[in-house]
C-alpha cells in the first residue's frame, strides 16, 4: 500500500461498523492520518498514483452516429455526466475540463512465505463507447493528457520498459525500453503537456511488502517494504530518448530509516521540476531534472498532493487545502498559494481534481451512509451546493467495491 492510499485508508478506519459520521470525526480523522503516517515511516509506502494530467490536443475517436472521428470525452465537454447509481462507475464522468479517464482496484496477494503484493486492477474509459472496461494487463498505468493514451507497465515490476497505449484500440503501439538504468520501472507518470515521462526506478517490485521486516501495526504484525529505490528517468515521449538520475529512497535523518520502498516521482505544476512526497515537514521536496534539490516555486510552497490531490488551480490562484472539518461535520478548504492562508471552506472530504477555477471534484460522505461511504462529488467556491458525481464505494479496503478514481483533463 502506498502513502497516498494509507492516508485515505486513514479515512475510513472502522467504517464497517459506523453508521453515520459521529461526533468525533474530525478527530479521528487526523489522528487516523497521524496512525498511517507513523506506520508509513516504518515502511508501508509502496508506488500508486493518484494521475491529474493537463489537457493537450490529440487525435479523436470514431463516432458512430455523425460519421465523424471525436472521443467519447470530447464530444461531452461543456457536459456534466453524472452517474449516482453507479459504483464503481459503468458510464462516464465528467465535468468543467475533467474526466473520469480511468480507476483502478486493489487487492492483496499473499504469497506462500507470507510476503503481499498489493496488485492493481484497472478499468479504463473506452473513448468509443463512454464506458469504462476492466484492462487486467497492467501493473501500473497512467492517463495521458487528452485521455488518447496511457503508459503502462506489464505486470512484473519492476519493468524494464513502458508501454504507449492506445486507448481506441486497447493496443500498445511500441514499447520503450530504459538503457543505463539500475533496476526497473515501478511506476510512470506523464509531464503536463504530455510529452516527457517520469519513471521512478526500482530494484525490487515496490508494491511487495516482507514477512522477514514485519512490525507490529495495531497489535498485529504487519509486512512491510524495503527501501528499493534507486532513481528515477526523465523520458522523451517522441523520440523513447531517457536520462536516469540515481535517487534512493528517502532517508529521515533523525531516525535514519528509509521511507518505505520510496516514493514515486511526479512533475511538478509546470514540468520544469520533479516533486517528491516525504513523511516530515515540509512534507515535500522539489528537484530539478537531475535529481537536484531546490526551493519550491512560489505558487506551489503549499501544494499537498497527498491531503489534497487537486494541487494548484488552473489559473495559479488557489490550491487546494487538506481537511478542515470540525467534530460533526466534513469539510476542506483552499488556500492563497503564496501565504497558504484559508481563502474559503468547502463541503467535502478531500479535494482531488479542479474542473475549472471554481469549481473542484471531491470526495464526500453519501447522504445516510458511514464516514468511509464516500462518493465524488462536485463543490463550488463561495457555493453550499454538492452536486453527486457517482455512487458511494463500500468502506471495505481491496474490494471490488473499493475504486481510485484517475482523472485527465478532457
Amino acid at each position: 500500500m502506498n502513502v497516498e492510499e494509507l492516508v485515505r485508508a486513514s479515512l475510513r478506519e472502522q467504517a464497517a461498523d459506523t453508521a453515520s459520521a459521529p461526533a468525533d470525526l474530525a478527530g479521528r480523522v487526523l489522528a487516523g492520518r497521524r496512525r498511517r503516517k507513523v506506520r508509513a515511516l516504518a515502511g508501508a509506502a509502496a508506488t500508486t498514483a493518484l494521475v491529474i494530467a493537463a489537457a493537450v490536443a490529440v487525435p479523436a475517436a470514431f463516432d458512430s452516429d455523425s460519421g465523424a472521428t471525436r472521443l467519447a470525452s470530447e464530444a461531452s465537454r461543456g457536459k456534466t455526466l453524472t452517474n449516482v447509481e453507479q459504483s464503481p462507475p459503468r458510464d462516464l464522468i465528467a465535468v468543467g475540463d475533467q474526466a473520469l479517464a480511468a480507476y483502478f482496484t486493489s487487492r492483496m496477494d499473499k504469497q506462500p512465505n507470507r510476503d503481499e503484493i498489493m496488485t492493481r486492477t484497472y478499468s479504463l474509459l473506452d473513448q468509443k463507447t463512454g464506458k469504462y472496461e476492466v484492462d487486467a494487463r497492467w501493473a501500473y498505468l497512467a492517463v495521458a493528457p487528452g485521455m488518447r493514451t496511457a503508459a503502462v507497465l506489464e505486470r512484473q515490476l519492476p519493468a524494464k520498459r513502458i508501454g504507449i497505449l492506445d486507448l481506441l484500440t486497447k493496443k500498445v503501439t511500441r514499447w520503450i525500453p530504459l538503457e543505463g538504468v539500475e533496476g526497473g520501472v515501478g511506476a510512470v507518470e506523464f509531464s503536463p503537456d504530455g510529452k516527457k515521462l517520469i519513471a521512478t526506478t526500482y530494484d525490487k517490485n515496490p508494491d511487495r511488502t516482507y514477512w522477514s521486516k514485519r512490525i507490529p501495526v495495531n497489535n498485529t504484525d504487519e509486512p512491510q517494504p524495503v527501501p528499493c529505490r534507486t532513481g528515477f528517468a526523465i523520458v522523451d515521449v517522441e523520440t523513447g530518448e531517457s536520462n536516469w538520475h540515481e535517487l534512493p529512497a528517502f532517508t529521515e535523518p533523525e531516525y535514519d530509516r528509509a521511507f518505505g520502498s520510496g516514493e514515486y516521482l511526479r512533475f511538478n505544476d509546470d514540468g520544469t521540476l520533479v516533486y517528491e512526497f516525504i513523511n516530515m515537514a515540509p512534507s515535500r521536496i522539489f528537484r530539478d531534472l537531475s535529481g537536484k534539490e531546490v526551493p519550491a516555486p512560489p505558487k506551489e510552497r503549499h501544494v499537498d498532493l497527498i491531503m489534497a490531490p487537486a494541487g494548484l488551480s488552473p489559473n495559479g490562484e488557489l490550491v487546494a487545502g487538506p481537511f478542515a472539518g470540525g467534530a460533526r461535520t466534513t469539510a476542506t478548504q483552499v488556500l492563497d498559494p503564496e501565504t497558504g492562508k484559508r481563502v474559503a471552506k468547502l463541503k467535502g472530504q478531500e479535494l482531488l481534481a479542479w474542473a475549472d477555477d471554481k469549481r473542484l471534484i471531491a470526495w464526500d460522505i453519501a447522504p445516510g451512509g458511514g464516514e468511509f461511504d464516500n462518493r465524488l462529488v462536485l463543490i463550488t467556491i463561495g457555493s453550499d451546493k454538492v452536486v453527486s458525481l457517482s455512487g458511494a464505494r463500500t468502506p471495505k479496503d481491496y474490494s471490488a467495491g473499493r475504486w481510485e478514481p484517475i482523472f485527465a483533463k478532457r
